[in-house]
């Protein structure tokens, strides 16, 4: 799956709202520091960042999605760091799962 389509997925089946117009509106606000919504941002940003990839058209596996987000999730466990973004990297990280195990399932 392409990091693209991953994004698209969590778009679609987060239950937080993590949007910021469509797709690449949304990763591009992630980037540039602009999203409505700044936690949302930040981890979309360092999703992207910590995956190691060239572009949003890269592969992206599920391990490599995880652990992008390992450090995020450190950062929003701490005492003093907003627990709404704890929230959402855990939903993020579920969601992940879910996006893996239905491209697998349509793949069979």
């Amino acid at each position: 799956m392409t990091f693209n389509e991953l994004l698209g997925y969590l778009i679609g089946h987060c239950k937080y709202d993590i949007a910021d117009g469509d797709v690449s509106q949304t990763f591009a606000a992630a980037r540039n520091g602009s999203h409505k919504n700044a936690i949302a941002g930040h981890v979309i940003d360092q999703l992207f960042s910590n995956s190691k990839l060239d572009n949003v058209d890269g592969t992206l596996e599920r391990t490599q999605a995880v652990n992008a987000l390992g450090p995020v999730r450190l950062f929003y466990m701490k005492d003093d760091a907003p627990v709404e973004g704890f929230r959402l990297v855990e939903d993020i990280v579920h969601k992940i799962d879910g996006a893996y195990n239905d491209e697998a399932l349509r793949n069979r």
